[in-house]
């Protein structure tokens, strides 16, 4: 250019800088597969949200005695449990999950465990935001935050990988119910009927 049009380099620069610059290849060759990254991403979530709504609609309404048994599964699986060298037979349920709460605390309403023997808390890691976590819990519970037990603090350990800060960490939601000695061998018979129902059902017969 510069030969062409027969001035000095540098005036060609001051004319040419304000100018955009072309794409170098490799810049173009990352826009193409970040878009293409993009569909795919959204075409995978679309698939997941699809087969997540059919799944959910296969579900239909619960029965009483259906709910009674994923609600003993759910605490043989996520509750307090005695062991061989300390029985405890407390009923007790910790848990992060919204879905899971809430589900526990309707069961236990089927159940006839009444609003006076229940004991709420919540357990939180020190860093977090505390006082919103204890307002979102009390209101899952519906409960006023002055009648959640004291808070539980965990000191924070850093860990990859792992975030206890940020929107939507709330800790745990730890339920207690009082004298509830009664009920946890219940739950554990339950529990025993439900392994026994599927073990005899798999025994070949004849």
């Amino acid at each position: 250019m510069v030969a062409e049009v027969g001035v000095a380099k540098s005036t060609v620069s001051r004319w040419v800088r304000d100018l955009p610059r072309p794409s170098t290849l490799p810049e173009r060759l990352r826009r193409m597969s970040e878009a293409r990254w993009g569909r795919h991403r959204r075409e995978v979530a679309l698939r997941r949200e699809r087969t997540r709504a059919e799944a959910a609609a296969q579900v239909g309404r619960l029965s009483d005695r259906e709910l009674l048994l994923v609600g003993a599964g759910l605490y043989w699986a996520e509750g307090a449990k005695s062991k061989p060298y300390r029985t405890q037979e407390r009923v007790l349920f910790v848990n992060s999950d919204l879905g899971m709460i809430r589900v526990y605390l309707e069961w236990l309403r089927l159940l006839g465990v009444g609003r006076e023997r229940l004991r709420f808390r919540v357990m939180i890691h020190e860093t977090a935001d505390v006082a919103a976590a204890e307002r979102f819990w009390a209101e899952q519970a519906g409960i006023a935050v002055g009648e959640l037990s004291r808070t539980t603090l965990k000191r924070h350990r850093p860990s990859p990988g792992r975030r206890h800060t940020g929107e939507g960490y709330r800790g745990c939601f730890v339920v207690t119910v009082l004298n509830s000695a009664d009920l946890y061998r219940r739950i554990e018979g339950w529990w025993c009927g439900i392994v026994e129902a599927v073990v005899s059902a798999a025994r070949p017969t004849g």
